[in-house]
């Protein structure tokens, strides 16, 4: 071995990681040595409801300011739902567009809830939290 090899041989170490992998479910678990779990954080989870709701609030209000209706009495007759609902719902439309994608790519609150959402707020984008 030259001197070089040596210099380089003795600059390097190994580690070594004893883990077992595991399947659970169809999904493959990196087990560490104590016996827990390594999982990667979890992925956005989107909630429908919550989905749902605020593509009802833009499809009622699309079709409100088409003049297909005139009011929204009118329009919840026509859907088969209660007025105040609608109205509820509708007031989605005028949550600040982080809010909204926040909803769509699944990254708002766990606690976040459709009831939540139809609570009143202010209108002002910058003054809306829902902690």
């Amino acid at each position: 071995m030259s001197t070089e090899q040596r210099e380089r041989a003795s600059s390097t170490f190994t580690v070594s990681v004893p883990l077992t992998i595991r399947t659970r479910g169809g999904r493959k678990l990196v087990l560490s040595p104590a016996g827990g779990a390594i999982t990667a954080p979890a992925r956005p989870r989107i909630d429908n409801t919550l989905v749902k709701a605020l593509a009802r609030a833009f499809r009622w209000r699309k079709i409100l300011e088409s003049g297909r209706f005139a009011t929204v009495a009118e329009m919840a007759a026509a859907e088969n739902m209660d007025r105040s609902y609608v109205s509820r719902v509708m007031r989605m439309t005028l949550l600040a567009p982080e809010i909204v994608e926040s909803i769509l790519e699944g990254r708002h609150s766990p606690d976040l809830l459709l009831p939540k959402l139809l609570e009143p707020r202010s209108e002002i984008w910058s003054e809306q939290r829902l902690s």
